[in-house]
């Protein structure tokens, strides 16, 4: 990116920043001719006391903005819709911040119930869990998803080995109900399954590029799909209705069709609905879409620049580019030309990084919970799309697809036990404070190979030289004799055969059926004073007694390469 485009780009967050509350629920476009065409305000009118409502979206992409203020003001100035249940998959909500997020309808009286997989970004909805006025159920993301695709065929649950043996499967930690112990389960254990079910969806509200004067729906240029479809055919389905928010009217034969006149209620034309976070779809980034012009490596520039601009990517430090640098030289180990593979966010992110910028995305095939295949996973408030995707699928598709084929998923964690369970759900106590799995538990249960990365403290303070990794201060062990919730089970991967890594900043460790074995050191760190007597986790060495140290290429960076064995 050169300086002028880096303004450019400057000018239009600044415009974003100041503008990003600007609303007019009274906007109306219609069709004569056509009574489905209606300002949102009139579409708020067509959702029920008591719905159940779908929504799509994850990250800052596919939000239906304009849908979740006209639900807010309507139910402020009349007190309705109320008692709406929300099925929000990914984390679509602004943390507290960010406004024109699924946060909007967080109010008392409004939304009863919320079910989620990834709930951290929903603060208004678990500030109402916390204060008694909404019942938070936690469903895995993917088993979500698939459950709206389950709906959609006429089905009411859905069996899957996904958490068994974690917080989610009854026989061991809480099931469903986040703030109410005594709160209905939506999960129930079948031999060695687990059977999940959700509330029939009777509204399905979501966000798509366009539609044309008929009522036809497209998704050209869509950043995702994500489960729009599958929850747009479950409410149908069930007797219910489909509101979808357009960003742009077109000509009849403008694309294949998404979804057909006949299966739409309503639909609301709003010229400020978004792409993508800021991007609105009359001018949507092309580099998010299936018909990019733009170079990858443009595209992967832009989205970081935005990103650093917005402080939603951390500034990382060269410890954290060698813990970086570790993880991706154990994928690269284990991995194989040809392989599917998923990246989380986080440090995993910059894993993701190196892998590109050393050519082995070319050879392996990335996939996103979102839908989209291949190109790289774009970060931030981008989560969700990627840069020069090859297509896209539904979410409860990609979701089916991770089960026939994910090879290796790199995912970050909070805290890992003795017996290599991880926690990446709960960070605190009080729903406030709760994260929630996302599609971590899909993802482990689907994966032949897991990588976890992250540090082996927190709120410690490191340097890194080319002698080695020096610790200036310590901080607390996140390596624990046993996680406050277990999000991944270390005993059911072994049962599965897979393998299991975790990266951290002092080495690299794996799961075997001894324990948590170290498996490399960083240069620096003294296994003993550094790990064994810090840590309150029972680690093992190897029985050889050979542990290789990192190599200085990892530790600094020079001559650092990446490269897959077919």
């Amino acid at each position: 990116m050169n300086i002028v485009d880096k303004a450019s780009l400057l000018k239009h967050l600044i415009n974003w920043r100041l503008t990003w509350a600007k609303r007019n629920t009274h906007y109306t476009f219609t069709v004569p001719g056509n009574p489905k065409f209606m300002g949102p305000r009139d579409a708020v009118k067509l959702i029920k006391d008591g719905s159940v409502v779908a929504t799509s979206g994850l990250g800052g992409n596919q939000r239906a903005s304009i849908m979740y203020w006209a639900v807010q003001e309507i139910y402020k100035e009349t007190g309705k819709p109320r008692d709406l249940t929300f099925c929000s998959i990914g984390g679509h909500g602004g943390r507290g911040i960010a406004p024109g997020t699924v946060e909007e309808m967080g109010l008392p009286g409004l939304c009863t119930r919320f079910f989620a997989g990834h709930l951290e970004t929903f603060k208004a909805q678990l500030k109402l869990g916390d204060e008694g006025k909404c019942e938070i159920q936690v469903i895995p993301q993917g088993t979500e998803a698939r459950l709206f695709a389950a709906q959609a065929r006429g089905e009411d649950s859905l069996l899957t080995p996904t958490g068994v043996g974690t917080f989610i499967d009854p026989r061991v930690g809480r099931g469903t109900p986040l703030n109410d112990p005594n709160g209905k389960q939506y999960v129930v254990p079948e031999g060695d399954q687990l059977r999940f079910s959700i509330p029939k969806i009777n509204v399905a509200l979501f966000n798509a590029p366009a539609a044309d004067r008929k009522g036809n729906i497209y998704v050209k240029n869509a950043s995702m799909i994500g489960e729009s479809y599958e929850a747009a055919m479950a409410a149908k389905r069930n007797g219910g209705i489909v509101i979808v928010n357009v960003g742009l009217i077109v000509d009849e034969g403008y694309d294949d069709i998404f979804l057909p006149a006949d299966k739409v209620d309503a639909i609301v034309y709003y010229p400020r609905t978004e792409q993508t976070g800021s991007i609105y779809h009359d001018k949507p980034l092309d580099f998010f879409t299936t018909n990019s012009s733009t170079p990858i490596e443009e595209g992967v520039a832009r989205s970081k620049f935005v990103n650093q601009v917005l402080g939603i990517t951390p500034r990382r430090n060269e410890v954290d580019n060698a813990l970086a640098r570790l993880a991706a030289s154990t994928f690269a180990e284990n991995a194989r030309k040809g392989m599917y593979v998923n990246v989380g966010v986080g440090l995993p992110e910059e894993v993701c990084r190196l892998l590109f910028e050393g050519g082995l995305l070319n050879d392996v095939k990335l996939l996103v919970e979102s839908g989209v295949i291949g190109g790289v996973p774009a970060p931030g408030v981008f989560f969700g799309a990627s840069i020069c995707p090859e297509r896209m699928i539904s979410s409860p598709s990609i979701f089916d697809m991770f089960f026939e084929k994910l090879d290796v998923t790199t995912l970050g964690f909070l805290q890992v036990d003795s017996e290599g369970n991880v926690n990446v759900s709960k960070r605190g106590e009080g729903a406030i404070n709760y994260v929630g799995p996302g599609g971590f538990m899909e993802l482990t249960t689907a994966a032949k190979m897991v990588n976890f990365v992250g540090t082996f403290m927190a709120h410690s303070k490191m340097s890194i030289s080319p002698s080695g990794l020096k610790i200036i201060k310590r901080g607390k062990p996140k390596f624990v004799d046993k996680v406050d919730e277990i999000t991944f089970s270390g005993r059911e991967a072994l049962k599965r055969g897979m393998k299991i890594f975790y990266n951290t900043n002092v080495g690299v460790f794996r799961l075997t059926e001894r324990g948590v074995e170290l498996c490399r050191v960083m240069p620096g760190v003294d296994i003993k004073r550094d790990i064994l007597d810090f840590c309150p986790m029972k680690i093992v060495l190897p029985e050889n007694g050979n542990i290789p140290v990192v190599g200085k290429e990892i530790v600094t960076g020079d001559g650092f390469k990446l490269s897959l064995k077919s």
